[in-house]
């Protein structure tokens, strides 16, 4: 299997046109639970081109009624970037410190419920800005959002067959 890198210029373009707006292309799930995730996988599909077709536990998205569970959840998406040595998009936990454009940051409840997916759009200094659907934000400093816990996503690249 050939590993591409992951294109982070395109995750963070493509964050930047649809933070205040829905690609037609897929579903609004914000009134299906919200649309953050959704939105954190388009921006990774945007700097990787690829998908994982397999069933239940690959990460794709075909249209509302065919796509992975990955694809829209929050600890799913978690689960198969850190997990995955199949097609697609491979990542690892990082500290905050270690993120950059593209990546992902998840929030979470003390109790370790992980709800909300942005993605990071700038990292520099320390402080990192992120764009997110569900409550639309681009450049949104991640300081000012509310939650107990916090972990980040790093994304190493990307596999084809």
């Amino acid at each position: 299997m050939k590993t591409i890198a992951y294109d982070r210029q395109a995750a963070c373009l493509y964050a930047r046109r649809w933070a205040f707006g829905r690609n037609p292309r897929y579903h609004n799930f914000d009134r299906l639970g919200g649309d953050c995730t959704n939105f954190a996988s388009q921006c990774i599909f945007a700097g990787t081109k690829t998908m994982n077709f397999v069933p239940e536990s690959g990460w794709y998205y075909i249209d509302l009624n065919d796509r992975a569970p990955a694809w829209t959840g929050v600890e799913y998406l978690y689960n198969f970037l850190i997990s995955n040595e199949g097609e697609g998009p491979f990542a690892r936990e990082a500290e905050l410190s270690e993120l950059e454009v593209g990546d992902i940051v998840q929030l979470g409840t003390a109790a370790g419920d992980f709800y909300h997916s942005p993605v990071v759009v700038a990292a520099a200094r320390g402080k990192i800005c992120v764009a997110a659907h569900s409550l639309d934000a681009f450049m949104r400093p991640l300081s000012s959002y509310n939650f107990a816990r916090v972990r980040g996503i790093h994304i190493l690249g990307a596999r084809l067959k």
